[in-house]
């Protein structure tokens, strides 16, 4: 019998070249595909299947943030059944370690030889576990023993509010009009939050926010 696999993915040409070259192992068969959570969760609930093979961070179609932390954590306890293999691009370690600590079975770099993907999902049809090494190698570096390893770095008020206003779509003086306070004390909250996030640039932070369902 072939494993069979349900993959979500927001970009339609990852998800037709994951099919491939799933398809192409000859054991696999791809049983239903989706472009973001409120879809995966639909297909979850009529296609039955061994695997979920999903992106970390997609749009909602709801609007609402469901992706991230609360995706995967939405299939560990309403599958429990099903084998969860995360496939992402994602490099921040505080949001790796805290995907692994949901119970993952497979965490994959999206830049990993797809020969890695089909031993991956293989092995997680088994019950085996695999992490991509550059992610362990990065998750080793950081040390994967703190006791917050599950949790966001602890932001300031101030922090948290101008985190939220920027991710919502306001540029900095406008937040800082809002809030009241001078454009430069809040670009250095700002980058203040980053530096505790441990991203470097917008994109990171974006990602960060929506991965841990800070929003």
């Amino acid at each position: 019998m072939k494993l069979r696999v349900v993959l979500a993915d927001d970009h339609p040409f990852v998800l037709l070249g994951v099919r491939s070259a799933l398809e192409a192992a000859g054991d696999i068969q791809v049983v239903g595909e989706a472009s973001g959570p409120g879809a995966l969760f639909r297909t979850l609930e009529r296609v039955p299947c061994d695997i979920v093979l999903t992106d970390l961070i997609m749009p909602g179609d709801t609007g609402e943030a469901e992706d991230g932390l609360h995706l995967v954590r939405r299939l560990c306890r309403d599958w429990p059944q099903y084998r969860i293999v995360v496939l992402t691009s994602i490099t921040n370690v505080a949001i790796l370690r805290a995907v692994m600590n949901t119970g993952v079975t497979a965490l994959i770099r999206k830049s990993e030889p797809i020969d890695e993907l089909t031993g991956a999902v293989r092995g997680a049809g088994s019950g085996l576990r695999y992490v991509s090494p550059p992610i362990l190698e990065a998750l080793a570096a950081a040390g994967t023993e703190r006791a917050d390893s599950t949790r966001a770095p602890r932001l300031s008020p101030r922090e948290s509010e101008v985190v939220r206003q920027f991710v919502h779509g306001r540029t900095i003086t406008e937040i800082a009009r809002a809030l009241d306070r001078d454009v430069r004390t809040v670009s250095r909250q700002k980058r203040d939050a980053m530096a505790k996030l441990g991203v470097n640039n917008d994109a990171g932070l974006f990602a960060f926010v929506r991965a841990h369902g800070l929003l």
